[in-house]
This record gives C-alpha cells, sequence and structure tokens, in this order.
C-alpha cells in the first residue's frame, strides 16, 4: 500500500492512554460483496480486495473515498500490519471503536472474535494468531440493516433516501482501529468516580490475566505536582481504591480543572502495565426541583448535537472539528449539549471535559422494536458498554437510554433501561425516554416545538407557582407518570427553520414552511422569546435548543451544515447569558 498521512491519528481513548499502541487508521483494501458469497470466496483468507476506503470513513461518507449512500451489501476490509519488536512476549490488543452493525474478524486467516452493535467499543486479545517476523493480515466482515427492526439506527435513514429528520446511513467501520501491546496481567476497564465533598476521588478497576497477587499503584497530579497516591492490593480479578487529594480544585464551566492520573499494575513477575488518564473533581446533584454543580443551583442552557458531518458522515473529519463543535456551542452561550440519537467519539467527549461543557449519555435506540426481548437484549448488550466506556468523562451529567417512546407502549423495556442504567451508575441522573411521556425518571423532560411564543410561554407558566403542568393531556393519563417534583426539563423546544432563500423541495424543520420567520431579526424576536419563557421561569432547570447545526435537510440549526453561524454567535449568546429565575 503507498505511504500516506494516517487520518484520525490522535489516540482515540484518551482517559486511557498507553506508550505502546499502533494506530491503524489509513488506506485498507475493501470490497463490497454486492454478491453475498465473501465467506464462499474465503475472503478472510484474501491476499487482496477488490478496492480500497480509508478507515475510520463510512463507505457512505466522501472522506472514505467511496461516497455509496445506497443500502450496501455487506461489507470486507482488509489490511496487513507489522508488530513492533518491542512488542514481542507482550499480549497483543486489537480494539475497535466502533463498527456499525455486527461485524467478524480473523487476523491470519484464524478468527479472532465476533461482535454486535453499531455504537459501542470493543476489544479481541489477539496474541494467539499475530506473527512476530513477518506481516500480519487483518479481515473485518461488517453487515448492517437498518431496516430490519432487530437493531437500534439512531437517526439514520430507513428508506433509501434521507427525508426530515432522518439521514444518511452509516455502514462498517466508523472509528478508530488500533492495537496495543499490555503484559499478561494488565488493566481493563476502570471507574474514576470523583467524591467532591470529600476531595476523594474513587477507583475501581478490573484485571485481566489472572494474577493474584499483583499491587495497583495510583498516582495524582494537579499542575504537575502530585497531590494524591495509593497502593492497592488486587483480589479477585478487581482493585479498588479512594485516593485523597491533597490540593482541591473543583472541575467547574468557568475553570473546568482536569487531574492527571496515572494508573500502574505492579505484576509478581516484574512486568508492569501503565496507564495514564485524566479526570474532574466535580458533583452533579439534583437540589428538589434544580440541578447543582458542587452543590451550586446550575441552569442547563443546552444545545441538541447530531453528530453529523457533511463529509464524514458520523465521523468527524479531525480532532480539530471536535474541539471546534463544543467551542461553536460555547461561542452561541451554551453550557451543553444533549448528545442526540448517537453515541459520540469519545474525543468528543475529552474536549467537553477540557473546555466546561455539560453533556448527556445518549443511546441512538431509534429504529428498534424494544417490545422484542431479543431486541431489547441487543440494547443492553450494546448500551451497558457505551455506560462503562464513557463513565469517568466529568463531563457527562446524566445517561439517557431511549428518545420519544410512547411509555404507554414501552412500559416494562423503559422500566429496565432506567433500573439497568440506574444500577450501573447511580451518581448521576437517569431519564428513561426523552420528551413525550415517562414511566420512571430522575428529570421530567419534555419536547415542544411550538412556535407561537406566548401559546408556549402560557403553557409552562403554571411551573412557576408549583402547578402542574402536562403538555400531553391529549395522548391519555396512561400514557404518562404525573410530574412528582423532579427537574423539569424542556429538553427539545424552537428548532426554527431558517434557510433564506431556499429553493429546493425537500428541505425541513420544525413548525413547517408557514412558520418560517420573515427575515433575520424575526427568527431572532422569536428564540428570544422562547427561551425567556423558560429562563425566567422558577419551575423551569433548563432548556435545549433545536440545533447546533443544520443536518443534511434539516434547516433548523443555528449554523449551517459545514458549520458557518447563520446569526453572529453573540446575539444568541446575549439571549442565553441572561440570569435565570432559578439562579436568583
Amino acid at each position: 500500500m503507498k505511504e500516506q498521512a494516517i487520518p484520525r491519528p490522535e489516540h482515540p481513548r484518551p482517559q486511557a492512554v498507553r506508550d505502546a499502541w499502533l494506530n491503524l487508521n489509513g488506506r485498507w483494501d475493501f470490497e463490497m460483496d454486492e454478491a453475498r458469497d465473501g465467506a464462499q470466496r474465503q475472503l478472510h483468507m484474501a491476499d487482496r480486495l477488490a478496492g480500497e476506503i480509508v478507515v475510520p470513513f463510512c463507505p457512505e461518507s466522501a472522506l472514505s473515498g467511496i461516497g455509496r449512500t445506497e443500502f450496501l451489501p455487506p461489507l470486507w476490509y482488509r489490511r496487513s500490519f507489522t508488530l513492533p519488536e518491542a512488542w514481542h512476549g507482550q499480549c497483543v490488543l486489537l480494539h475497535f471503536g466502533a463498527v456499525d452493525y455486527q461485524c467478524q474478524v480473523w487476523v491470519n486467516g484464524q478468527p479472532v472474535g465476533a461482535h454486535r452493535g453499531g455504537y459501542a467499543p470493543f476489544t479481541f486479545d489477539i496474541t494467539g494468531a499475530v506473527r512476530w517476523d513477518a506481516p500480519n493480515n487483518l479481515v473485518v466482515h461488517a453487515q448492517d440493516d437498518t431496516t430490519s427492526r432487530l437493531q437500534p439506527k439512531g437517526k439514520q435513514s430507513e428508506k433509501p433516501e434521507s427525508y426530515g429528520c432522518h439521514y444518511t446511513r452509516v455502514s462498517g467501520i466508523w472509528q478508530t482501529v488500533w492495537l496495543e501491546a499490555v503484559p499478561q496481567t494488565y488493566i481493563g476497564d476502570f471507574a474514576l468516580t470523583p467524591d467532591w465533598a470529600n476531595g476523594v476521588l474513587a477507583v475501581s478497576a478490573r484485571l485481566v490475566g489472572g494474577a493474584q497477587e499483583s499491587e495497583l499503584r495510583l498516582q495524582a497530579s494537579a499542575d504537575g505536582r502530585v497531590c494524591g497516591e495509593a497502593l492497592v492490593q488486587c483480589s479477585g480479578g478487581w482493585a479498588s481504591a479512594r485516593l485523597p487529594l491533597s490540593v482541591i480544585h473543583s472541575w467547574a464551566l468557568d475553570d473546568p480543572f482536569l487531574y492527571d492520573l496515572e494508573l500502574e499494575l505492579c505484576n509478581p513477575d516484574g512486568s508492569r502495565d501503565v496507564v495514564r488518564s485524566y479526570f474532574g473533581l466535580r458533583d452533579i446533584a439534583i437540589r428538589g426541583n434544580v440541578f447543582t454543580l458542587n452543590g451550586q443551583p446550575i441552569f442547563l442552557r443546552q444545545v441538541l448535537d447530531q453528530g453529523y458531518y457533511p463529509d464524514g458522515i458520523y465521523t468527524a473529519p479531525s480532532d480539530d472539528a471536535l474541539r471546534r463543535d463544543v467551542e461553536l456551542g460555547l461561542a452561541f452561550g451554551f453550557n451543553g449539549a444533549r448528545l442526540h440519537q448517537k453515541v459520540f467519539e469519545q474525543r468528543y467527549l475529552y474536549w467537553a471535559d477540557r473546555l466546561g461543557y455539560l453533556v448527556w449519555g445518549e443511546f441512538g435506540d431509534w429504529g428498534a422494536e424494544i417490545n422484542d426481548p431479543r431486541v431489547l437484549a441487543r440494547i443492553l448488550e450494546e448500551w451497558l458498554p457505551v455506560v462503562r466506556a464513557t463513565y469517568s468523562h466529568p463531563a457527562v451529567m446524566g445517561w439517557c437510554p431511549a428518545n420519544e417512546r410512547h411509555a404507554g407502549e414501552y412500559p416494562d423495556a423503559l422500566r429496565m433501561l432506567y433500573l439497568v442504567t440506574k444500577e450501573l451508575d447511580p451518581t448521576r441522573p437517569v431519564i428513561d425516554t426523552s420528551g413525550y411521556v415517562h414511566v420512571i425518571t430522575d428529570v421530567y423532560d419534555v419536547h415542544d416545538y411550538d412556535q407561537d411564543v406566548a401559546r408556549f410561554r402560557a403553557r409552562y407558566a403554571p411551573l412557576a407557582t408549583g402547578q402542574e403542568v402536562n403538555i400531553y393531556a391529549e395522548k391519555g393519563r396512561d400514557w404518562d407518570i404525573p410530574h412528582a417534583g423532579q427537574p423539569f426539563y424542556v429538553s427539545e423546544y424552537g428548532g426554527i427553520w431558517w434557510n433564506p432563500g431556499q429553493r429546493d423541495e425537500v428541505s425541513w424543520g420544525y413548525g413547517g414552511v408557514e412558520a418560517r420567520p420573515r427575515n433575520e431579526e424575526e427568527f431572532l424576536a422569536r428564540y428570544r422569546g422562547l427561551t425567556e419563557a423558560l429562563l425566567f421561569n422558577r419551575g423551569v432547570c433548563g432548556f435545549c435548543y433545536t440545533q447546533i447545526t443544520d443536518v443534511e435537510q434539516e434547516v433548523n440549526g443555528l449554523c449551517t451544515y459545514d458549520r458557518r453561524p447563520k446569526f453572529p454567535p453573540e446575539r444568541i449568546r446575549e439571549i442565553n447569558a441572561q440570569r435565570a429565575a432559578i439562579e436568583k
């Protein structure tokens, strides 16, 4: 293969970095299995495939070099790699950030694993299949069917074309692929839980490899100075410790301070596994009907982010693009985002951590028939690893495994998703299903795209005096649990259609074309009216405006699809930055 710059060369998992790693992004052999006979042709043993693709971009994207957006047949990928001589004698791990939707993997013709789930990261130990004295052959076979109702698809269109709020599909590899070298016993998953009130970090780590007499050393640093150390014995494949901090510096939106953390596993055979990480010391809590950050009330000024890109679809073209997305939200005066119907790359969460931007961890559950026990099992087997993989990010303020599911149709499935998520992470609030109705939830959120400012304001006015609001009364009370004093969060509103000079027939926005503002000033007046109706209401804890950018034909973004602001950001920021009623 011709040498080229590696796309997306940065470490894909910034909270778990080892020095011995090798990025496998770049140009791979690639073939679409139109006849679905790849297994019969033994493509897992092939020395080459018919075409090429640029990984980690999906074949539907322009950045992949292919750009085919119709329904795709099964996909085959192949590349070779040579292991560094310094890795000899260690275990070799093969990591995938995400593959949509299910895949099988071979190394040198040997099967090393299979995975199902388009959003969750996964890892295979390929030590027994690799060669140390010659190049290795890696083959991936991926299959995807967004029309099956058996798999979550998020906002990916189930029709041949994009339409409304459903967009171009994503198939196959869409996040970074990389290798790591580790000792026979190494640190697997680990969770970092800040105890802000006591100035302590709780660490829980799973060990892989079976050594029973290993020790785990922890060292925290603040601005390069050691401020906490601990050494614990490992037992039963686990290690846990509480790490008191001598320097207390909270993670806050206006000062998102991050501590450095080093985890070192010392094994009886003298081998060591060193992982570099970071954490924020902060407390997200609910006090009555408001959120607090480090004990202080905070109003959620959030924006909906779908995480789509014109040239990469699900995958950002660069790490800088991920950073710019967070900076764009901040420039408009938002303090966070709903990461909507998609599991975002961990590099996005890294920038949210570093820049001070609160986000909801959500799942792309649309398209899956969750009342089918087989499908619910698939969602759980994918959602749980997602929660574990992103648990330690200080910017993640809560979880939401479903979106706009009618509780009357899916009560048991939604209750299960809430309870399992809460069991996995009792430190954060959980929303069972965002918008419309609820079964069991820590936050009472609603979606409301009414474009009439006076009617919108009147609908929520009773909350300011402690009265109940049921904006879905027409669906019947059996569809909903009553608001029971939880924080009331309008987690989707606005969606104002703004596409000056529109000439096409497919563009779409909330309220319909008839409700479009006639000019920029009318848009800003409507934005102000809708936003202030929530901001100045003591019964409302926050809002989430739809949305930060246009996505394909959906034109209700504050920016175009290619991230050009439609309005001077300071004009939106001036509205958002006003002091909220609950902050007075």
